[in-house]
């Protein structure tokens, strides 16, 4: 189980690089196949739509099939396929096209490790170990910073991106190997993610669930380096160094709120008072804009340490899942964490685009419009939330 474990937060190092790399390709992949902004906003977002869209038969597959066969599969496939698919790009859609693939390779990897620690470990330990899973995977997210910006400028992005697939492929095999799937619920219970739609006590957690990780996901996996280079002129080695320090922000945040809900006694207020701090900062990243670096980088940094609620998140909702529905029900709320982070980063492009084209102060106020989008959708989520209870103890689901 130890070796399983190792192999499946590797992995998640592999998808948290893979939704976070475009943000400092924007300058090569214009040059060579003229991908530009909106493009890749297209091809971020269908990761991310893709990922989600894999999220109900994941969780029916990791209920029925169980996790080892499940992820190394669909990452040695969608993964590994996708990442040559990217390497071999000639335009544009080439490279939505692998990024789709690669979302549908990561989409098993997180669940597949909180399905097994829903099944397998104490319910009031839920919180910290999907914290440590998704704080040492967001290493990831570093790696996609400044370390990938160094490697294309040494290798060029097309070898970079071969060796992404060798790696992606040599990591399934050990997921292959080294996970062990936990023993199968056996209580004859029955039901469907239907069921799970049908519970009341979600339906204020899915509207946060939908936009609380889109301003950091959407911003570090993308925004900051068309914005950094656009207002500021930065290279492609300084947009790294930048995305390095927002990266390093939210892997603390996810640390921090792990054991947050055990200390306070509470999940609904942890949840509530980081997302509303983390639309404060969004919002201030709107008002601020070209107002100076070192401000829009601290404000990126506070967006994502404050925007780092989503293990928590889960946590709350896995309260109130029967132990038969483990795996549908920690992979629907990704569905919805997701999912959100692909409807509003398919809305960011046309949204930047259309005020940069119609405004005379061109793309200040694109950027503008385009934080101001992420941070309101983050307010009124929270607002909603409100009204949401805290789970009571649960069991362990097994």
């Amino acid at each position: 189980m130890r070796s399983g474990l190792i192999m499946l937060c590797l992995a998640y190092v592999l998808s948290q690089f893979f939704r976070a790399f475009l943000a400092v390709l924007g300058a090569p992949l214009e040059a060579d196949i003229g991908a530009d902004a909106s493009d890749l906003a297209f091809a971020s977002g269908l990761w991310f739509l893709t990922f989600a869209a894999m999220q109900l038969p994941v969780g029916w597959a990791l209920d029925r099939i169980g996790p080892r066969r499940t992820a190394a599969a669909l990452l040695l496939l969608g993964g590994g396929g996708g990442a040559i698919m990217f390497a071999t790009a000639a335009n544009a859609f080439h490279v939505s096209i692998a990024m789709a693939l690669i979302g549908i390779g990561c989409a098993p990897i997180l669940m597949a490790s909180y399905y097994i620690f829903a099944r397998q470990f104490p319910a009031a330990q839920f919180a910290t170990l999907a914290a440590v899973m998704l704080g040492v995977g967001s290493f990831g997210n570093l790696v996609a910073s400044y370390p990938m910006a160094l490697a294309v400028e040494a290798v060029g992005w097309r070898a970079t991106m071969v060796g992404l697939a060798a790696l992606s492929a040599l990591v399934a095999l050990g997921l292959a190997i080294w996970v062990r799937d936990p023993e199968p619920v056996r209580d004859g219970a029955r039901g469907s993610v239907l069921d799970l739609l049908r519970m009341r006590a979600l339906w204020p957690i899915f509207p946060l669930m939908f936009v609380a990780y889109a301003p950091a996901a959407a911003i570090r996996g993308l925004w900051i380096g068309p914005y950094l280079t656009d207002i500021y002129t930065l290279s492609t080695a300084q947009v790294g160094q930048a995305s390095l320090i927002m990266g390093l922000a939210m892997i603390v945040g996810t640390l921090l709120y792990g054991p947050l809900d055990r200390l306070f006694g509470t999940q609904k207020w942890v949840c509530l008072i980081g997302n509303l701090l983390c639309a404060a900062a969004t919002l201030a990243l709107a008002m601020t804009v070209g107002q100076g670096v070192a401000l829009t980088i601290a404000l990126c940094a506070l967006v994502g340490l404050f925007g780092a609620t989503f293990p928590v998140m889960i946590a709350h909702a896995r309260g109130f899942f029967p132990a038969h529905l483990a795996g549908r029900g920690v992979t629907l709320m990704n569905l919805f964490g997701i999912g959100g982070v692909g409807v509003m980063q398919f809305g960011s492009g046309p949204l930047h685009g259309a005020v940069s084209a119609a405004g005379g102060q061109g793309d200040a106020a694109a950027y503008t419009a385009l934080f101001g989008f992420f941070g309101a959708a983050v307010l009124i989520g929270a607002l909603i939330y409100l009204f949401s209870r805290d789970a009571p103890s649960a069991r362990p689901l097994s």
